[in-house]
């Protein structure tokens, strides 16, 4: 059975942020389940038996190889969307993270391309659709960070 797909997924996203406005994204590989070529912020499925916060910060440690401050948790929301036609379903718990840029390291080349640090005004493109849809609906919890 696949995630997402034969049932409902739950992740954590992670906003990743420098406290000066800067965010961190990856573009995938096709080491990933989909959205080859697509830049993200990076998110973990939630694992049995760990808290929502103790998760994002292990999925930071395994794809960026830092440690981070817990800034803000996002409301829980839906992500419904069609890939490679097929449908999926995951429910997001985001985060707003801070780090600081020097630990920062492509820490999983397998499933990460290039990573790079971008401001909210100027991302680059394509976006996750996962990550456009939580960027364009809850767009005032970014802006907080924006110019931090």
């Amino acid at each position: 059975m696949d995630i997402g797909i034969d049932y409902v997924g739950v992740s954590t996203p992670f906003y990743c942020n420098d406290g000066k406005g800067n965010f961190l994204l990856h573009k995938r590989s096709t080491g990933t389940r989909d959205e080859h070529g697509r830049w993200d912020p990076g998110s973990g499925k939630l694992e049995f038996g760990m808290e929502l916060e103790e998760n994002v910060l292990k999925e930071i440690s395994e794809e960026y190889g830092c440690t981070g401050v817990i800034q803000e948790k996002l409301p829980a929301h839906t992500i419904l969307r069609e890939w490679n036609g097929k449908k999926t379903h995951w429910v997001a718990i985001p985060f707003f993270v801070k780090v600081d840029p020097k630990e920062v390291k492509n820490n999983e080349p397998h499933k990460i391309d290039e990573i790079g640090w971008f401001r909210l005004d100027s991302l680059p493109q394509p976006l996750h659709s996962g990550f456009q849809y939580t960027f364009d609906h809850y767009r005032a919890y970014f802006d907080k960070y924006h110019g931090a």
